[in-house]
């Protein structure tokens, strides 16, 4: 009895006589995925694991959120006992694993009689509702906001439709007007001189949309040019007409070229045609593209959260990266970061939980990003390596510092300001990663070079919590 107690981290430092105040328990093996107890029932023992592995899950409103993982040497089951409560979680065994168990009785002997057990364990106990604590509130803190998002996204995404209808709708009625209006002008001119001035428009509406951002002292000086143009022909408001004439690509050798005017009542009516047609088609194209982005934001949210879908399916990576690339990119905009894309859009999807793993991204571009400041580029990368698809998410930062790297992964632990890190974003995408998706996560940094590495098997290996 006394080799198997030292081999648990509780009683490495324990004399032989301190031991011998542990009372006597039982050994007993557990298969692979059979369950130790459910959340919900009494407890009744102190778990010391010998050998093996035991996962510890709780269920919060339907969802699950692993608490620890508890392997050779290591022990559990103090809380419920201690607190007096039934047990906050259930627990299993994720391998054949051989444990060895102290009766509450036992347990509460233990403590009465050995002061240096029952201070190890009460400080255990403490860290570890802390971490609860903790947990479930991040927990029901993104909870809460899923449930905000999906509504919000609903919400959304109907008067969103609407508008899009409405612009193209819109769009069809504009073009029927200026049909009829050019047919009024039209009478004042030669059938030569009408399609000349259809092939400008069409010429100037090109422009618009495929031009890029030209020169402002060169748009300026052609606005003046157009200005000067236009008060010479006799037409009013000409400082008003010439931006939208200038900004579609129209320069003076243009407007000549059709060989107008006729005279300065029908000038004045097919230039405020042509500045009105295009200044209509610049608005609608800008609503068309303002309700696209919304409609763009919505369908993020709602593939970013997987709503409406079950919780385990199969998942397109690439989606799940771009999703969480347009819900940063107001900060991704606001801190001037620069995104590179290397996919290998060969890869195949997986099965996984989705949206945990669009967490995972979130939290380590957004730490990216912080870690940046200002500037900086970060590179996402995918590949196939054997059997494993990976994705590497890299900064050109300052680094992480030697010293700090081994400890990243803990709970809690944090190179943020106070107030502005939990400590828990990566060792919440370690447990997705690792134990929900039986995956690894690793990190590799220097000056300029921060890599996190996720590796996820492309053959299913799931676990349920």
């Amino acid at each position: 009895m006394l080799e198997t107690l030292r081999q648990i981290s509780l009683f490495q430092e324990l004399s032989t006589e301190q031991l011998l105040c542990v009372p006597q328990g039982k050994e007993f093996h557990l298969e692979s995925g059979e369950i130790l107890f459910q959340q919900g029932e009494p407890p009744e023992y102190f778990y010391l694991v010998i050998e093996g592995a035991v996962r510890i899950v709780t269920e919060v409103k339907n969802q699950k959120m692993e608490l620890g993982t508890y392997s050779s040497g290591m022990f559990f089951g103090e809380v419920p006992l201690l607190a007096g409560t039934d047990h906050l979680a259930s627990g299993y065994a994720i391998s054949p694993s051989h444990l060895y168990a102290l009766h509450e009785a036992d347990f509460w002997q233990m403590l009465t009689i050995c002061p240096s057990i029952r201070k190890m364990v009460l400080g255990f106990m403490a860290n570890r509702l802390q971490e609860l604590q903790l947990l479930s509130q991040q927990r029901e803190k993104l909870i809460s906001l899923g449930a905000i998002a999906a509504g919000l996204a609903h919400e959304l995404n109907n008067p969103a439709s609407a508008a899009r209808r409405a612009t193209g709708y819109l769009q069809q009625k504009v073009k029927t007007l200026q049909t009829l209006a050019l047919n009024s002008i039209g009478q004042q001119l030669t059938t030569q001189q009408k399609e000349q001035l259809l092939a400008l428009k069409s010429d100037a509406l090109e422009y618009a949309v495929t031009a890029s951002c030209c020169d402002p002292l060169a748009q300026s000086e052609r606005e003046d040019q157009i200005t000067d143009w236009l008060e010479e022909n006799g037409i009013a408001d000409s400082w008003l007409l010439a931006p939208t004439l200038a900004t579609a690509g129209l320069d003076l050798q243009k407007l000549e070229s059709l060989g107008l005017p006729i005279d300065e009542g029908t000038t004045a009516n097919w230039i405020t045609w042509l500045e009105a047609t295009l200044a209509t088609a610049e608005l609608l194209g800008e609503l068309e593209q303002s309700t696209g982005r919304v409609s763009e934001l919505v369908k993020a949210v709602k593939d970013y959260s997987f709503m409406d879908q079950a919780p385990l399916q199969e998942v397109d990576i690439h989606e799940g990266l771009d999703n969480t690339l347009t819900i940063l990119g107001h900060k991704l905009r606001q801190h001037g970061t620069i995104v590179k894309r290397e996919y290998d859009r060969t890869l195949p999807k997986i099965t996984a939980y989705g949206s945990q793993l669009n967490q995972v991204w979130t939290n380590l571009i957004d730490n990216a990003i912080d870690a940046l400041g200002q500037g900086g580029t970060i590179w996402i990368r995918t590949f196939r390596q054997e059997d494993y698809l990976k994705v590497e998410i890299i900064d050109n930062g300052s680094g992480i510092p030697p010293e700090v790297q081994p400890r990243i992964f803990e709970p809690f632990f944090t190179t943020k300001e106070v107030g502005k890190g939990t400590g828990l974003g990566l060792e919440i995408a370690h447990r997705i990663i690792v134990n929900q998706h039986q995956g690894d996560i690793r990190c590799f940094s220097q000056s300029g070079n921060t890599r996190f590495q996720v590796c996820l098997p492309l053959a299913p290996a799931i676990s349920d919590s």
